[in-house]
């Protein structure tokens, strides 16, 4: 909660009439494509929502709670999950829309964009976060502007191994960058940044699946020509390096 409302409600009372601190939980309860959770100075989790619940097959929430990510989701992802969470109590900083790729106990991955809030007591002093994840969906193409955005799109997908300036998408859509930018961002939800680095990604991770190029040709024809400075940005997307999504997820190839 921004602390301008949090002042305003604190200083008329409001909150302190209230039978129960409110967090929001059954609030978010009703949303089935967000994920939803409030967590100690420690990462562990102090309020979760059922969504979260479900998606570790889990029956009740006290089966998370006391938890940090790291021990729910065993593994360099729920690693990464920790690391990401402390790094936001540390340094006080929020982390806002973060493009991820999460997988669930169920082993099906899904994108989402991750919003995480560092949390203040009265003397200043982090205490914790409160963050959500918000499913990706499938992009609008019933939207008036995909019509505009399919040729380009569909260029972008099939040479990522180039590089694709909002300029040059514009150009391929027969529009200004202003309008491309405004139309990606109505039809995926995403902004122009973001939708190119979920193909990259989403390209890396299914030649990891299933081919053995080495990591470097996969690097390139993702469109990093810097094997680490991809190693990097994998690591910051799917929360594992590229390595070890190959081990965990293989399923052969050629």
């Amino acid at each position: 909660m921004p602390r301008s409302i949090a002042h305003h409600l604190g200083s008329a009372g409001f909150l302190a009439k209230l039978a129960e601190p409110f967090t929001g939980e059954a609030l978010f309860d009703c949303l089935a494509d967000m994920v939803f959770f409030i967590k100690d100075n420690q990462g562990r989790y102090v309020v979760v929502n059922q969504t979260l619940v479900n998606r570790c097959r889990l029956e009740r929430k006290e089966e998370l709670l006391e938890r940090t990510a790291a021990q729910l989701f065993p593994g360099p992802g729920g690693e990464a999950f920790l690391s990401q969470d402390l790094e936001v109590i540390r340094s006080g900083l929020p982390l806002m829309n973060a493009l991820e790729l999460h997988t669930y106990h169920q082993g099906e991955p899904g994108w989402c964009l991750t919003t995480k809030l560092p949390l203040f007591d009265k003397a200043g002093r982090c205490t914790g976060l409160v963050g959500f994840s918000r499913d990706l969906h499938a992009p609008e193409e019933n939207n008036q502007a995909w019509g505009q955005l399919a040729r380009a799109i569909d260029q972008a997908r099939a040479s990522l191994d180039q590089p694709w300036p909002l300029s040059r998408l514009a150009q391929e859509a027969g529009i200004g960058p202003y309008q491309m930018d405004h139309r990606i961002r109505q039809v995926f939800h995403l902004t122009p940044g973001q939708l190119l680095l979920k193909f990259r990604m989403d390209q890396a991770t299914q030649q990891l699946r299933h081919t053995t190029s080495p990591i470097s040709a996969v690097a390139l024809n993702c469109g990093y020509s810097d094997q680490s400075a991809f190693t990097r940005q994998f690591r910051r997307t799917i929360g594992m390096s590229p390595g070890e999504y190959r081990r965990i997820h293989r399923t052969g190839g050629e």
